[in-house]
């Protein structure tokens, strides 16, 4: 499986890229090489986000210009060529994150702006797809209570989305969803619904875009595990 998890911080999408990797486990015998999730500032350092404190207000107090060069140039660096030998990738909030996150909250990105992130999203994805026509973006969501009932519950350190904006920030991802050139798209609403169910959920409309390298795993570990190997 290819696949990106957008949503808006809160909405779950760590906990599910977990749980798919889970179930590509019992159900492949194999897991995602890396799940990359870092592409929140400050937290961007890769596998593992281990940033300092120092180094995070560092990245937090540079200019936009800054971070969205560290960004832009990370993220076209997560989706070379080489990126799609394999059959299994997974980001979470990649080019998304990037194109919500920096013109609401780190200045850089904006509309009729040298590097405005809806143009630059569209070059993004034109690249993923000329080596990654199976690529499903996966649209994270929960209701507003329920985000703002997480940041009270599971505080993330340096969050990005404020209280009184969880609405805009989650009109902006379905505006971007919806914008995204990736034609393979399914939404997943976690709103109530233990890690379990909201996998089960991914699980049901996911099936149709299964290749055909995941069909014949998911047959394949079927057979070993029949015979008791």
């Amino acid at each position: 499986m290819r696949l990106i998890l957008a949503g808006c911080e809160y909405s779950g999408t760590t906990t599910l890229s977990q749980s798919i990797d889970d179930w590509m486990q019992e159900n492949m015998g194999c897991r995602f090489s890396l799940i990359h999730d870092h592409w929140k500032i400050p937290h961007t350092s890769g596998h593992p986000d281990d940033t300092t404190e120092d180094e995070q207000n560092w990245l937090l107090n540079a200019t936009p210009k800054i971070m969205e060069m560290h960004q832009r140039h990370s993220i076209y660096y997560h989706i070379q060529p080489a990126t799609w030998e394999m059959p299994d990738w997974m980001a979470i909030g990649l080019h998304i994150d990037d194109s919500v996150y920096g013109p609401m909250y780190f200045g850089y990105g904006l509309p009729d702006t040298r590097h405005d992130r809806r143009i630059d999203m569209h070059r993004m994805e034109r690249s993923m797809l000329r080596f990654a026509q199976d690529l499903v973006l996966v649209n994270v969501t929960a209701s507003p209570n329920t985000i703002r009932e997480r940041m009270e519950t599971s505080p993330h350190p340096n969050q990005i989305v404020k209280k009184d904006e969880v609405e805009k920030v989650m009109s902006k991802f379905d505006e971007l969803v919806n914008w995204s050139l990736i034609p393979n798209k399914i939404t997943v609403d976690t709103t109530s619904k233990t890690k379990d169910e909201s996998l089960q959920e991914f699980m049901k409309f996911i099936r149709p875009f299964l290749s055909d390298t995941d069909r014949s795993r998911i047959v394949a570990h079927k057979a070993l595990i029949s015979s008791g190997n």
